[in-house]
């Protein structure tokens, strides 16, 4: 009676174990790398995708958020080469950032190609968002969702911009795509390249005049503590977010699992447009506050900055894809 007794309780104990080990085997955790942290939207949808994931997979599935771009020392524009090799699982990352790789990206750099949210829109939601999510799968990294970092506006300290004659020999601090300097350098400023970290002293002693960054970046990050006085609202490009996955830890993945990440990031992508949208005028009026002259463009206006611009359409075109750029203007116009 003792020996059966000690079998049937070494073989709860064995069950017990066995379970123990298949709910270890199912529980994952997986790396998710952003550029902002969750005092910014950017970081904020990061954040409520794994929240999401975590209470739909009831604690399965972890998704371990790393902002400031720590899993590549700083330098953002790593992160999809990152991701690509594996070193990154997951990310919700720039247009911007990732274009060096993904060519096709610079689509959304491209001046003053959407004028307002529809526009921006009716390119990701439609045929040309469909065309740049392939040309990402094709250097193997699955998209999942859009997000959105949103239109970037001027800001200087030195006049208010509503003009393309405004801009003549402004130093203006832009970030490391040559698309950029090659927008900046055909509207007659001075455009110079560094980290946002090498930016804030930079515009704090003067020694650039101005940057650009979406509302809610000027806003948290407080750009006007560093001279800042004027912000020029010219909507000149969109910053999309994109939620991936990389390849090889995709494949693995159970199809339920692909379904969950790809809802939860769709969810999560829609959260944080809308969010970000409706904050805009908040933003708005508190950088007003803070004593910022906040400048408005009337259509003429900005009439004057895509023309000034359209040489960069000229060489960029190529570079991102003739079809492309065709079936994202065909887009804006029929928003």
């Amino acid at each position: 009676m003792l020996t059966r007794r000690f079998t049937s309780f070494s073989a709860i104990v064995a069950g017990a174990a066995l379970l123990c080990t298949a709910m270890t085997a199912q529980a994952r955790e997986y790396s998710v790398s952003t550029v902002l942290s969750d005092a910014f939207p950017w970081g904020q949808a990061a954040q409520k995708w794994a929240e999401l994931v975590e209470e739909r997979s009831d604690g399965r599935i972890t998704l371990r958020v790393y902002p400031n771009s720590q899993l590549v020392a700083g330098d953002q524009t790593r992160e999809f080469s990152a991701m690509r090799s594996g070193l990154i699982d997951m990310a919700l990352g720039s247009t911007i950032n990732w274009s060096p790789q993904v060519p096709q990206l610079n689509l959304f750099s491209l001046p003053f190609l959407m004028p307002d949210d529809a526009a921006v829109d009716a390119i990701t939601g439609g045929k040309a968002g469909e065309m740049i999510f392939e040309a990402i799968e094709a250097r193997g990294v699955v998209p999942l969702a859009w997000g959105e970092n949103g239109f970037r506006e001027l800001s200087n300290s030195k006049l208010p911009v509503d003009s393309p004659e405004d801009l003549a020999g402004l130093k203006i601090r832009v970030v490391g795509s040559p698309l950029f300097n090659d927008t900046f350098t055909a509207l007659g400023a001075n455009p110079t390249q560094m980290s946002w970290a090498d930016a804030k002293p930079a515009l704090t002693t003067g020694a650039v005049d101005g940057q650009e960054n979406p509302i809610a970046i000027f806003d948290v990050a407080r750009i006007d503590q560093v001279g800042q006085k004027y912000l020029t609202l010219w909507h000149y490009m969109n910053d999309p977010l994109i939620f991936a996955v990389n390849q090889q830890v995709w494949q693995t993945l159970p199809q339920e699992d692909r379904e969950l990440l790809r809802e939860t990031a769709i969810e999560a992508g829609q959260w944080e447009i809308e969010m970000s949208r409706a904050q805009e005028d908040e933003r708005l009026a508190a950088i007003r506050e803070r004593g910022v002259e906040v400048i408005e463009l009337t259509d003429e206006q900005r009439q004057a900055f895509v023309e000034a611009t359209q040489s960069v359409y000229d060489t960029w075109t190529p570079q991102i894809g003739e079809e492309l750029v065709e079936v994202a203007r065909q887009a804006v116009e029929n928003r």
